[in-house]
């Protein structure tokens, strides 16, 4: 690979001609930079026009392609101006209709010319054809298809790029000059051997038949080529990751399991399940290596992370070490530091909380506490991770729901010790095949088995005509004793009237269906204090009925609540409303959560609602999330540092994924600076593309 052949690549798009500085700006705008950009600027469908159909032989509302010579053209004036263009082949005559741009068409068509056309043929008063896409094929009736005629590619555009000549034709015409200019300078970025091996196209060919297949034999060649490209690349990412950690700066050695330790798992309420057992072993093991500890621990709501957690945290603190608890909101910060307060207190271990809505002198103490060493297990929000935040000595990180931090916080955390042990959890659970892909460079402990006196919850979806009958059903467990939540939807687009519908229904419960019962309030925007007031009290049953919005989601441990109610369940998403129902079910008792939906439904919310009503287990939950919603959403590859994927989707991909993930392993397994003379394409393209990523290699 030359240096003329990569800056053919890399050159920008404003150095191509016909494009000035502002349809420049329109493709910079879509994300297109330069030539490369363009050649990954994949189609989303195709239209099959590769064979053309006499005239004669038309039917109606088919995809067609037509090739004849212009007989007659004008304009044709009425309730609405129209520009008519008629075409023959011999076998008949083709009306072809424009209603807009009337003057331009005038201009651009002569009689006599040849033209293929391509769309939709309807009869009327002969064969019409409305807004056709077409070729122009000059006066022998002989030209260069590159709209019809063939399987077209119909790319994504936006009014934006619409207007600066980048519709489906526009976006054709660029990229096919550019190919047959610049194809043959297209670096191959896979190591020869593999390409053989496993018959894959090379990367020139496969862009050529990823825009213009000669066939869907091709196409499809071409698809699984590029698919196998995002997949080794995101895979080798990891890989060089995974190295890094394996080879990095030695971690702490945590010798010893402290009396503490004994006695905190002797004084728990209950026995540890087996699960939880063997993923205590599985930490202890990684925290005695002197390897710094990068490890999972997935395991659905309720099955008991958060203790394994703390008998983690007391393990790094018995050997002269604080640990770091960073959860993603303040309630389920304070709900986190209210548990390890009250199960660590009488163990003589200081925790401390630091989240944002502090007062200036309570933060300042904690500070001073965290720096001199005297707060040994410190919970809180990404204020942890602020300049000014200083450690004694952090041995330990845990962080949990992980997904919803980006990798740059995860790594800022770190940074605030010496190479300590990072134990990341997260209660959405992951297929084993996807989570090789998001979380390849971590081991990975799965709690896969919930405490022995759990009952599975009773979970059903009505319609809002229902409301009024579940409410009695609410108000008739409370009255037996039970403790209930009512959840309201918060989402960012519309939170004010959110708020204010969840805090307006709050006060027509209060007054009017539940005035006999004991009712309170919990929301984002309220104050830190005023939070955990509202939390301890539902805690002591001094509150039965628990109105909120989602900052419940996760976290929250009220065993006695056992009736759960979702108000707009169609705004939810799956596993949101998943970790909405584990606040309920806490305990030995039967539980319910009840979904209430309102209007006519989308058949992917249907699909939610009954998913959530037939099965509690959240790996099948987390299998229909993905399908739903598709891999990129699903996991946050932007938060994970990892690249987008365009074409390939690991939950259908999977084989492919595989095949990728064992070739970028043994790569990096031989030849771990990619410095062979068979891989100079491959590293040449990693480092252009993920130089950014690159600096945070070592990031769980």
């Amino acid at each position: 690979m030359t240096t003329a052949e990569k800056t053919v690549l890399d050159a920008t798009v404003d150095r191509l001609q016909g494009i000035g500085p502002k349809r420049a700006a329109a493709l910079e705008n879509a994300g297109i930079y330069t030539i490369g950009d363009l050649f990954y600027y994949f189609p989303r469908r195709y239209l099959d026009r590769s064979t053309v159909t006499p005239i004669a032989k038309l039917k109606e509302d088919q995809e067609v392609t037509v090739v004849g010579k212009v007989i007659n053209m004008g304009m044709k004036r009425g309730r609405r101006n129209r520009f008519i263009l008629v075409i023959g082949d011999g076998s008949g005559f083709l009306h072809c209709v424009w209603f807009s741009r009337l003057v331009y068409w005038q201009k651009i068509f002569q009689v006599g010319e040849w033209l293929a056309v391509s769309g939709k043929a309807a009869s009327f008063n002969g064969w019409q054809m409305t807004h056709p896409e077409f070729d122009r094929l000059g006066k022998s009736g002989e030209g260069d298809l590159v709209h019809t005629g063939k399987i077209i590619p119909l790319y994504p555009s936006s009014e934006a790029l619409g207007k600066a000549g980048f519709d489906s034709r526009g976006f054709r015409r660029l990229i096919n000059g550019l190919l047959k200019k610049y194809a043959d300078k297209i670096p191959e970025t896979v190591p020869q051997p593999l390409l053989t091996a496993h018959g894959f196209l090379p990367l020139a060919q496969a862009l050529r038949q990823i825009h213009y297949p000669d066939d869907f034999a091709h196409l499809q060649a071409a698809q699984v080529r590029l698919k196998f490209d995002e997949l080794y690349f995101m895979e080798l990412l990891v890989a060089v990751r995974r190295r890094h950690q394996q080879e990095g700066k030695g971690g702490i050695r945590f010798e010893q399991v402290g009396e503490n330790t004994r006695k905190l798992v002797e004084q728990l309420p209950f026995a540890l399940t087996e699960a939880q057992k063997r993923v205590t072993r599985q930490i202890r093991a990684d925290m005695k290596s002197g390897r710094p500890m990068n490890r999972l621990l997935q395991g659905d709501v309720g099955s008991g992370k958060t203790v394994v957690a703390l008998i983690t945290m007391l393990i790094a603190v018995e050997n002269g070490y604080q640990a770091a608890l960073m959860a993603p909101t303040e309630i389920l910060a304070e709900q986190h530091y209210l548990t390890l307060r009250s199960q660590l207190e009488a163990l003589g271990v200081e925790v401390a909380l630091l989240i944002g809505g502090q007062s200036r002198a309570v933060r300042a103490e904690i500070l001073e506490k965290v720096a001199d060493g005297r707060a040994r297990i410190i919970v809180g929000t990404h204020a942890l991770i602020q300049e000014h935040v200083d450690f004694h000595q952090l041995g330990l990180v845990v962080i949990d729901e992980q997904h919803r931090f980006g990798v740059m916080q995860r790594a800022q955390l770190r940074e605030k010790g010496l190479n300590p042990d990072v134990l990341v959890m997260t209660a959405t659970p992951i297929p084993r095949t996807l989570s090789m892909t998001v979380y390849g460079d971590l081991d990975v402990s799965v709690i896969d088995e919930l405490p022995a006196d759990r009952k599975p919850i009773k979970t059903s979806w009505r319609d809002e005509t229902r409301r009024h009958k579940i409410y009695q059903f609410l108000r008739k467990q409370v009255q037996e004793g039970a403790q209930a939540y009512i959840v309201f939807p918060l989402v960012e687009e519309s939170e004010k009237s959110d708020l204010k519908a969840a805090v307006e229904s709050y006060e027509r419960m209060r007054q009017g269906f539940f005035a006999n019962c004991r009712l309170g309030l919990i929301h984002g925007r309220m104050r830190p204090d005023e939070k955990e007031a509202v939390m301890s009290a539902f805690k002591r049953n001094e509150i039965q009925i628990l109105v909120s919005t989602t900052v419940i989601e996760v976290g929250v441990d009220v065993p006695n609540a056992t009736v759960m109610v979702v108000e707009h369940a169609e705004r939810f998403g799956l596993t949101q409303l998943h970790q909405l129902r584990g606040r309920v079910g806490r305990g030995s008792k039967q539980s319910y959560c009840i979904l209430i939906a309102y209007g006519q439904l989308t058949a992917e919310a249907r699909t939610r609602l009954d998913t959530l009503a037939h099965t509690n287990d959240g790996f099948k939950i987390a299998e229909v999330d993905l399908k739903l919603r598709g891999p990129g959403e699903f996991f946050g590859t932007r938060q994970h540092g990892l690249p987008e994927l365009k074409l390939a989707d690991p939950s259908v991909d999977m084989k492919l994924l595989q095949l990728a993930r064992d070739e970028a392993f043994r790569l990096i397994e031989e030849d771990p600076n990619l410095r062979g003379q068979q891989v100079l394409g491959t590293r040449y393209y990693f480092m252009k593309n993920f130089k950014e990523r690159f600096g945070l290699a070592w990031v769980g």
